[in-house]
């Protein structure tokens, strides 16, 4: 992350033994700017020997995004010889873990039904792990049991500002749980809570993109809008992928269903042949879809719109609702067979 480093050792710092973090904070912060003070508190939980900041620094690593630093925290916890610690390592191994394309979610709900703990913060990390998991195999059923359950968890935990920075993941999830049910003025609602509160640049950039994404089906200045900010916040910070996805597929998407295709350009060939369907080249459109694989329901809705195919375009919605429980796009292929 693209954070300030001040030159401040925190070993100069009046910092005692069996200091909470929220104490921490609040001490550094009457000191120092907000920069100052997350790199005051990164470079202390590197170099603590507390147990309890060892294992709790980790989740204040993850929600500022100094993820380098916390493969460093999670290697030093895996090796030690506390349990508890080991535990810990484990679970944040596996927050890491479950955005990664290259590992199946079904491994990581394994993996993650294999920590058996009776710490209530541990136990959140875990079960935000299974909500990725869920999330990434679109199992939006699950992801609202879990989401509904976690304020018992959260009634557990004495650490006010752990329980804060749960809040944020909680209201992220929560975004994308009220999303998916179509119920957008709560999901924007809680999307806008975890914008204000997240420190951690790629988080907003996602929001943001996912905020875009909602006005799908109300209007097209208010979807770019939200990728404006994504795409200035991934070119500040040089997030290369986001960059590209908001460029090539996101912007794309809006303007092929808004029919705003003027100048409008992409290198993915699914988006490619949405923006020719927008602009009535519905042969180009084909030709496009027949190169690539119709692997998602996205694809197959626009394969129904090339071919203007009342039967692809039921199946399509079929999937959305079947396979994804998306009760939001699955209105796409529903307004275009109200317009067959």
């Amino acid at each position: 992350m693209d954070f300030s480093r001040p030159h401040i050792g925190t070993r100069s710092m009046p910092i005692k033994s069996g200091m909470s973090l929220e104490h921490l904070l609040r001490m550094l912060s009457q000191q120092h700017s907000d920069a100052s003070t997350r790199e005051l508190i990164r470079k202390y939980c590197l170099e603590t020997t507390s147990d309890e900041m060892q294992k709790k620094g980790m989740e204040f690593l993850y929600i500022h995004g100094f993820l380098s630093d916390l493969e460093q925290l999670i290697e030093k916890n895996r090796t030690s010889a506390d349990t508890s610690k080991q535990q810990w390592a484990v679970a944040y191994r596996l927050v890491i873990d479950s955005r990664k394309e290259n590992i199946p979610p079904i491994d990581i709900l394994r993996r993650a039904r294999n920590i058996k703990t009776h710490e209530p913060e541990l136990k959140c990390v875990v079960e935000f792990v299974k909500n990725t998991a869920y999330f990434r195999l679109n199992d939006y059923g699950s992801m609202g049991n879990f989401l509904h359950r976690l304020q018992q968890l959260f009634d557990q935990i004495d650490d006010r500002l752990i329980v804060s920075y749960f809040k944020i993941r909680l209201y992220q999830n929560l975004f994308i749980y009220y999303w998916m049910r179509n119920e957008l003025i709560i999901a924007r609602k809680y999307a806008f809570r975890a914008l204000n509160k997240t420190p951690n640049p790629m988080t907003k950039v996602n929001i943001h993109i996912n905020l875009g994404l909602t006005y799908t089906f109300d209007t097209f200045h208010q979807g770019m809008y939200h990728m404006s900010e994504a795409l200035k916040l991934s070119q500040t910070h040089r997030y290369d992928d986001q960059i590209y996805r908001i460029k090539h597929r996101n912007i794309p998407f809006l303007a092929a269903v808004f029919k705003q295709t003027e100048n409008m350009t992409t290198d993915d060939k699914s988006e490619q042949a949405h923006l020719a369907i927008a602009r009535g080249d519905l042969p180009r459109a084909r030709a496009l879809l027949d190169e690539i694989p119709i692997d998602s329901p996205f694809r197959l809705y626009y394969l129904g719109l090339a071919q203007q195919n009342r039967d692809i375009l039921t199946q399509a919605y079929n999937q959305f609702i079947e396979k994804r429980s998306d009760f939001f796009f699955s209105r796409l292929p529903l307004k275009a067979l109200s317009k067959l």
